[in-house]
């Protein structure tokens, strides 16, 4: 089967062709045959296209974005023409999987897309306004470039939805969480795919207390027991939790208020802790973790203290995952930060040697992908997981498929 995977984002489109062979539960992380990418900023009627495929080729190219359905289109050429062709026609597809932002309360697995659930995504835009109206305009490429062919969402919130009241209500007037405002978390596609590839790799699949870091550019944590999440760092948006590159995470409310009074307004509000705070904010440099480290060699002070309030907020809130666990067998790190910066796992670690873990130095400092760098002795593991949302979302379709056969 050839399951076509759109992942929308507010600044670009990613996309990607698998062709899964079998008749079971997939494990292994399948190589797509045809990778492509749209970068877009809203800013510009000209966006550039990237595609590379299995087999070798590539191409860099720009192209009109002014209406993106048709820049879909044009994408989705690059599948059947050309250098970067894979198959002979659209029609081969015969899934499409699509990742979507928020599903709310009411979607906790991949769902075929209807009219219903469509307008569900419609309505659930007020809560993420920067990433669901955009997954609704791929679903809508879709429709019209490929118009029999069923689609599927995969919900960047379904894994959260386990979550039980005590972590997902909010201390606030009861009647607001009945109106939705409650912890939804985020990174949930990430983090499923990363804890099953955890638990396979550990040769465990039913029986594990994992932590998975998902540090990138946007930062997040799970607390899993036995495949199911229980406890995240993300909230009712995705700027509650963490320190991350550019947002704030968790501060004190009152400071909102009290800026307000100063003479902010919520736009300006929104920008400062979502644009301009986290490492960024701190540093006055770069929400970039490799600039950070740079400036930290470099003697300067400012990254440094920007680095230690991250690590302090880290471990603050490994903390907390380790408490709803009772403990953890393995804490897992994954994205950007998590998979490439050793310094990160380093720091982060060192807190918890007093639980019996153990990092291998010259393992942690190789940065290998899926594997275990933690001592043979330590008790708790500790493995660096390539995240491959895409893979993920291709799995999470052929999966539904075997459960509905």
């Amino acid at each position: 089967m050839k399951i076509l995977v759109l992942n929308a984002g507010s600044s670009s489109q990613k996309s990607c062709l698998y062709e899964i062979v079998g008749d079971g539960i997939l494990e292994q992380p399948v190589e797509p045959l045809w990778e492509a990418t749209i970068d877009w900023t809203g800013k510009s009627e000209v966006g550039l296209l990237k595609v590379k495929t299995s087999h070798g080729a590539s191409i860099k190219t720009e192209i009109p974005v002014r209406e993106r359905q048709h820049a879909i289109a044009q994408m989705l050429d690059t599948l059947k023409q050309g250098e970067t062709q894979v198959i002979s026609d659209l029609a081969e597809i015969q899934l499409v999987g699509h990742r979507v932002v928020h599903g709310g309360q009411h979607y906790s697995q991949p769902t075929r897309i209807t009219p219903e659930v469509k307008a569900a995504i419609k309505e659930l835009a007020n809560l993420a306004p920067a990433h669901n109206p955009v997954n609704l305009e791929g679903i809508e490429a879709i429709e019209q470039t490929l118009p029999q062919v069923p689609q599927v969402a995969v919900f960047d919130t379904a894994f959260h939805n386990s979550i039980p009241p005590s972590a997902a209500v909010y201390p606030i007037p009861y009647e607001l969480s009945e109106q939705g405002i409650r912890r939804y978390g985020f990174h949930g596609i990430s983090h499923e795919y990363v804890s099953r590839r955890a638990a396979y790799l550990l040769g465990k699949p039913n029986s594990l207390r994992l932590i998975t870091c998902h540090l990138g550019n946007g930062c997040s944590l799970a607390a899993i027991r036995d495949g199911i999440c229980v406890n995240t760092t993300m909230g009712f948006t995705p700027l509650e939790g963490l320190m991350m590159g550019t947002r704030s995470g968790s501060i004190d409310p009152s400071i909102l208020l009290y800026l307000l009074r100063q003479g902010y307004n919520t736009e300006q509000l929104d920008e400062m802790l979502n644009k301009r705070s986290g490492l960024k904010g701190v540093s006055g440099i770069s929400g970039d973790m490799r600039q950070i480290s740079q400036a930290i060699a470099e003697g300067n002070d400012r990254a440094k203290l920007a680095f230690d309030i991250y690590i302090h907020r880290l471990r603050s809130h490994i903390g907390s995952m380790l408490a709803s666990l009772s403990g953890t067998d393995a804490l897992v790190f994954t994205a950007g930060v998590g998979e490439n910066h050793p310094l990160t796992r380093q720091a982060t670690c060192e807190a918890f040697e007093f639980l019996g873990l153990k990092l291998d130095s010259s393992k942690n400092q190789a940065s290998p992908k899926d594997a275990d760098i933690a001592t043979s002795d330590s008790k708790i593991r500790v493995l660096v997981v390539q995240t491959q949302e895409d893979w993920a979302i291709a799995q999470s379709c052929w999966n539904m498929l075997n459960r509905e056969s």
